[in-house]
């Protein structure tokens, strides 16, 4: 009787009990000690210290997951809050929602909400305290309170120069008065200051830990104008939103705009929107285009109806009715909700961006519109200047209407443009992202926060959207455009093979009956890819008919990957439908003896893992047989490129590194021959000291192949190599219970949340799709079946850790080397984690 260890994400067939009738299996029994010797290994730990380092779990910023308690350090924001109608308001919001579902069990936030005179706002639970602007005693008040607050642990000062009108003064006491660490985010940072702004500026740096501000300009201005500190700079971008993909077609009509050319401009209403401009431009561009429609989102700022009413959009309305412009000006009188206004902008042909104010550094309806993919006109404010180039946007003079019409008219009579900038922007201001905005901010509260604050990075939810979204009733599509799938792409095995693991364990998780569906549609066409001699084809084009990269590829890879897939789907006997498990064994038993053939490394490592798991059922014995076979070609391979300082079965480390060892721990478990699991623990310990660093994990780069006494690069990293890491590491996991390789599958898959060297998100919560690499400055938008397959099967492996790692694990590498290869048998491996 054998007790294989866990292969999926649930517990659903934990402890199954498989009967062996063979009788050469009762001869594999292995011993419960091992008589490798430890000096064997001693040259694959010469950076032991780098991979394994001394550390207890609250000490490693990201290798842990913990339950959120009541003695979370706080952050407090004092900000202009909703419900109050204000931009930075809405920036507050859209900012904390973010911080607290990306590190929701790393710091709380609170907020101290900034009103001007009397106010009956209905604010949020995190409303803690209030702030009146207009009110002197206020300021003494809340620092007395924030200092007594020990739970506070950072205060962050989102600062605009209207919310201190007339008590600049008192917020210089207020801010002199805080003892605890202060960042100030400035807003606005006017480049013409005149000596006392200087000087208050100056005692503000002087008060304060740290300043945010949005644009490389607004710091240049801090260093140069006013003398702050560069070291006390961080540069974070206004926040974007990740958007859903939705047809423009249908948006138009949803609002009924079918068939027009939209112009957009939206925000709280007021002069210096200078919204007068466009309309002025409007008539000429009506005579070449007379389907435009321009759209005026917005209601009139607050503050400003309080000091004039309704005079500025009363002005614009006479305008529309001198110049005959009803048919094509439509106001949206409304402070629009976060879903309809993305809507609006999606459906946008060309974004406007007119104010009249050269100081405005930054402007949220600017980041909001280049995150719908909007092409974009602007005056040249800061922003527009730093972000918008020929490729994703034009600029134009302040007040200069003429200017104005001429670039929208050329812009609306150039479709391929246009889509060409929608994409372009998206590629720019994916960086800004509210997620990416929202990891800046955490590490610069890390840094400062004198080790009170530890980030830990939250687990996304599992999301198959974007999987559902690329699969056809023939398979998986290979390719997307950004978020878009490409049709025209075609179809691969490799792509079919990974999907067909991923939603097998995705249906061992939740039992979903919607998921059968899908494992029906991956399985068929393996079945299709499967040809006459039982070798497999790989590349299939959109017409469902096999390319001529068949005949100049190697395609050794995509074979072994599809048995793999195969006995995967295998090892959910007990769970799926008998006649997929019949297909399934059908089709890996003619692949077989042509499998035996293949001598390429990797493909014979996916082979082995896919008879692992097919062992339970009537060819247990000529499974276990193969497994051999292909384990003993590694085996040689091993030990022919092996030396003192290379610990590896070639030459090089290309891609999908780890799948070779943890080929080798499959072989072992199977047999029982101790030599597998020797090989297995010493070149996993060799990659994994080159992949992981006190920075986190960089897998070998695809733009250079990490060749024997070379160093590693990495530019040019993919979620594949970073998934098939996790899923190894889970597997040694299982086998050895040693904790710093749950450590590092933590660590490894925070690569896909942000800890990596750009510090930016790599899955995309919002589609549920993943992008297709890490280059050196920029991440690859494209989200296609590869990485997106990738990512879920990565996010389900830790899915079954998820409860475990948050418990205090002790330390983790007490006597490490001994455990492990004085372990248990594979025979009597427990599948509890």
């Amino acid at each position: 009787m054998i007790l294989l260890p866990e292969t999926g994400c649930s517990q659903v067939l934990r402890h199954q009990v498989i009967h062996i009738k063979t009788e050469n299996m009762k001869n594999l029994a292995v011993s419960q000690k091992s008589n490798v010797d430890l000096n064997t290994i001693s040259t694959f730990r010469s950076q032991e210290n780098r991979i394994y380092p001394e550390m207890t779990l609250t000490e490693n910023k990201s290798a842990v997951i913990h339950e959120q308690t009541d003695t979370l350090p706080e952050i407090l924001f004092v900000s202009s809050y909703p419900p109050r109608e204000c931009g930075i308001a809405t920036y507050s919001q859209d900012l904390i929602k973010v911080l607290k579902r990306k590190f929701r069990n790393s710091f709380d936030i609170k907020i101290c909400a900034l009103e001007s005179g009397i106010a009956e706002y209905d604010y949020p639970d995190e409303v803690k305290y209030k702030l009146d602007t207009s009110q002197v005693a206020g300021f003494h008040d809340i620092a007395t309170s924030i200092n007594k607050d020990n739970k506070i642990k950072i205060v962050l000062i989102q600062h605009e120069f209207g919310f201190f009108q007339k008590q600049e003064a008192a917020f210089l006491r207020f801010i002199n008065k805080v003892t605890k660490p202060v960042v100030v985010v400035f807003h606005t940072v006017l480049p013409l200051p005149g000596e006392l702004l200087k000087a208050t500026i100056r005692q503000i740096a002087t008060a304060s830990t740290a300043f945010i501000v949005m644009t490389n300009n607004s710091a240049k201005l801090l260093v140069k104008k006013y003398g702050v500190p560069v070291e006390k700079i961080t540069v974070i971008a206004h926040g974007t939103h990740l958007v859903p993909p939705e047809s423009e077609a249908f948006l138009k009509e949803k609002y009924g705009l079918k068939g027009r050319k939209v112009l957009t401009t939206f925000g709280l209403l007021s002069s210096g929107k200078s919204i007068e401009t466009t309309l002025i431009a409007l008539p000429a561009i009506i005579k070449t285009t007379p389907e435009v429609m321009f759209l005026i989102i917005g209601k009139t700022h607050p503050e400003v109806v309080k000091s004039e009413g309704e005079k500025y959009r009363e002005m614009l309305e006479a305008l529309v009715i001198e110049h005959k412009l009803s048919g094509h000006v439509k106001f949206v009188n409304s402070y629009l909700s976060l879903p309809v206004l993305l809507e609006y902008l999606q459906l946008t042909d060309i974004y406007l961006f007119t104010t009249n104010d050269p100081n405005q550094a930054v402007s949220g309806t600017f980041a909001y519109a280049m995150s719908c993919g909007c092409p974009i006109i602007s005056t040249p404010i800061p922003h527009a200047m730093e972000v918008l180039t020929s490729d994703t946007g034009l600029i134009f003079d302040f007040r200069n209407s003429e200017q104005l019409a001429d670039n929208v008219i050329s812009l609306l009579n150039n479709e391929p443009l246009r889509r060409n900038m929608s994409t372009n922007a998206l590629q720019k201001i994916v960086s800004t992202t509210w997620e990416n905005s929202a990891i800046a901010h955490a590490r610069l509260f890390e840094k400062i926060s004198k080790k009170a604050v530890k980030l830990r990075y939250n687990l996304p939810a599992i999301h198959l959207d974007h999987l559902k979204r690329l699969t056809t009733d023939f398979g998986i599509i290979q390719f997307s455009k950004i978020n878009q799938p490409d049709p025209g792409s075609g179809y691969t095995l490799d792509d079919n093979a990974r999907a067909l693991v991923a939603i097998c364990m995705h249906y061992e998780l939740t039992l979903d009956d919607h998921d059968l569906e899908y494992i029906q549609i991956y399985l068929n066409f393996i079945r299709f890819c499967l040809q006459q001699k039982g070798d497999f084809l790989n590349y299939v084009d959109s017409n469902k008919s096999f390319t001529a990269q068949n005949k100049t590829t190697n395609l050794d890879d995509a074979n072994g990957r599809g048995i793999w897939a195969l006995g995967y789907l295998i090892s959910k006997e007990a769970l799926l439908p008998e006649g997929l498990i019949l297909n399934a064994r059908a089709i890996i038993q003619k692949a077989l003896p042509h499998m035996l053939t293949v001598y390429s490394p990797r493909s014979m490592a996916l082979a082995i893992k896919g008879l692992y798991y097919s062992l339970n059922g009537p060819d247990l014995a000529e499974n276990t047989e193969h497994i051999r076979i292909l384990a003993n070609r590694l085996l040689d391979m091993y030990r022919y490129e092996s030396t003192g300082k290379w610990g590896w079965f070639e030459s090089y480390l290309t891609y999908a590194n780890s799948i070779l060892p943890e080929a080798m721990l499959c072989a072992w478990l199977a047999t029982g021959d101790d030599n597998y699991k020797e090989v297995a623990l010493e070149s996993f310990d060799f990659l994994l000291a080159i992949i992981f660093s006190k920075k986190g994990i960089e897998v070998i780069s695809n733009k250079s192949w990490l060749k024997k006494g070379q160093e590693a690069g990495s530019i040019g990293q993919q979620p594949i190599d970073v998934a098939y890491t996790i899923i190894a590491l889970s597997k040694f996991y299982d086998a050895f219970k040693d904790v710093e390789y749950r450590h590092k599958l933590v660590t490894a898959f925070n690569w896909f949340l942000g800890n990596n060297h750009l510090h930016q998100i790599i899955y995309n919560p919002c589609t549920g799709g993943c992008y297709d690499g890490l280059e050196e400055n920029n991440v690859n938008l494209n989200q296609g079946a590869e990485s997106t397959v990738s990512y879920l099967m990565a996010r389900l492996t830790i899915e079954k850790y998820k409860a475990s790692i948050r418990k205090p694990l002790g330390h983790a590498r007490k006597h490490f080397r001994s455990r492990i290869l004085h372990s248990i048998s594979p025979y009597t491996l427990s599948s509890e984690s």
